[in-house]
């Protein structure tokens, strides 16, 4: 199950992990190591193996210096489930708002979705072989002949033999088979039987009810009903990705699915709690208000991480040995602001810095996702080339940090705003005024040109970066 970690020592997670994010080494390398230490306690003696829990994660840092991308980045090197929530969205049991116990959940589906596409891509060619049988016999239907019946005769082979129906239908589904299988006839429309629920939406009176519950609900309430079959007519094309999709669910084992995905949650899974520092309580003075629904949702949030066992649709979920990673700026509480038995749940601290010029030149050039080659490939999708020198993304990061300094630091988000005003107008003039095979190479000029004006107004930058 964590087969795919086997090789990836924690020096060559970093490396993974340093394609995608800039700088904050200390924050890589602590999420190697825990990611590292899921493969080792699978592997462990039995007898302790239970007794090894995750160390969870507290990362500090200003927003838009990469503490979500590491953390999503990372369940992807582990191809592991991975759920982020905002803790400011949960509120204290007996409030209205999101029940903690419905990240657990979220996980959960996460890790069911990533079992059901594995599988489904697994017997897809099978799923092919079967949904290229029901497309035949919509263009050609077999002769379903009765037992016992005389066998009609209707042309002659080039032997001279008589054909019987059968043969002579036989013949010509094999001819259209080749066609369909030769995407000869992807255009052509036939008509196709779809199940689908036809449940309409249930509406709940009376006290407030939590998401999960309502779901249940639905999912009871449409069990029950009979499953409803509709014609559509759709080219074969179409045709192919509807029935593909239902052909491969109907040969997955869905408890084997559910029992695969909830050992995947449990021993791989990853909690992303973003924004902590919001349920912090400012101040240790005690008193109502809103610290104390904070410190509530705080209680709430110890026992999932503590480890405790959560019912969901697919079954009963412990926590124990999922890796949580929570994260906030903490510019106006402080770590210790949280309740010490949360505190305790986070034992590893990491502080992420705040992002310099150099790292945001560095954001620009070489990172796997830049934002500089996302646009390029934008662009040569209208056969048009845009390429940046050196000085233009110099002094691209130089305005990005200068604005970040004066107006307000977001990170490396500042890098949208920037690049989206930068490059507006070519945007806007592909492909009616830059046609296509043009070559369009951003400069310092053009930067200075197009940009230095809004920096020199603060006010404005305020509403436009």
């Amino acid at each position: 199950m964590l087969d795919c970690i086997e090789h990836l020592t924690p020096a060559q997670i970093v490396e993974e992990l340093d394609k995608y994010i800039i700088g904050q080494k200390d924050a890589k390398r602590n999420v190697a190591i825990a990611l590292r230490n899921r493969w080792r306690r699978m592997n462990a003696d039995e007898n302790i193996r239970k007794e090894i829990v995750p160390n969870n994660i507290l990362m500090i840092g200003a927003t838009g210096v990469g503490k979500t991308e590491i953390a999503r980045r990372l369940a992807k090197i582990a191809d592991a489930p991975f759920t982020k929530v905002e803790a400011s969205k949960f509120t204290e049991v007996g409030y209205v708002g999101r029940d903690v116990e419905s990240m657990v959940r979220d996980l959960v589906e996460q890790a069911v979705n990533m079992v059901k596409t594995r599988k489904k891509e697994e017997v897809k060619v099978k799923a092919a072989e079967m949904v290229e049988d029901i497309i035949l016999d919509a263009l050609i239907p077999p002769i379903q002949g009765r037992a016992g019946a005389p066998v009609s005769t209707t042309s002659t082979d080039i032997n001279g033999v008589p054909d019987s129906d059968y043969e002579l239908n036989e013949r010509t589904r094999e001819k259209f088979r080749d066609k369909i299988r030769n995407g000869e006839l992807e255009d052509r429309k036939i008509e196709i039987k779809i199940q689908h629920s036809g449940m309409p939406g249930v509406g709940v009176m009376g006290p407030g009810m939590d998401e999960a519950s309502m779901m249940n609900i639905q999912e009871m309430i449409s069990g029950m009903m009979p499953k409803k079959t509709k014609k559509r007519k759709v080219t074969i094309a179409e045709a192919r990705k509807i029935l593909l999709d239902e052909e491969a669910a109907k040969l997955i084992d869905m408890d084997e699915v559910k029992e695969e995905a909830i050992f995947k949650a449990e021993n791989s899974g990853v909690i992303f709690i973003d924004e902590i520092d919001k349920v912090a309580s400012s101040s240790k003075k005690g008193g109502g208000g809103p610290d104390v629904s904070r410190e509530g949702v705080q209680r709430d949030l110890l026992p999932i991480v503590e480890g405790s066992t959560v019912n969901t649709k697919y079954g009963v979920i412990n926590t124990d040995h999922i890796l949580f990673i929570a994260a906030g700026a903490f510019h106006v509480a402080k770590p210790s602001d949280l309740i010490p038995e949360l505190q305790g749940r986070f034992p590893i601290r990491v502080e992420l810095q705040s992002l310099t010029k150099e790292d945001f030149y560095q954001i620009l050039k070489f990172p796997k996702n830049a934002l500089t080659k996302q646009y390029e490939a934008l662009l040569a999708a209208e056969n048009v080339s845009l390429t940046f020198n050196d000085e233009a993304l110099d002094e691209i990061a130089a305005i990005a940090y200068e604005v970040n300094s004066e107006v307000e630091n977001i990170g490396a988000r500042r890098l949208h705003t920037v690049m989206s005003r930068l490059l507006n107008d070519i945007l806007f003039d592909v492909p009616d005024k830059i046609g296509a095979n043009a070559q369009i190479v951003i400069t310092r000029e053009m930067v200075i040109e197009r940009l230095s004006d809004m920096v020199r107004n603060r006010d404005l930058s305020q509403y436009i970066l």
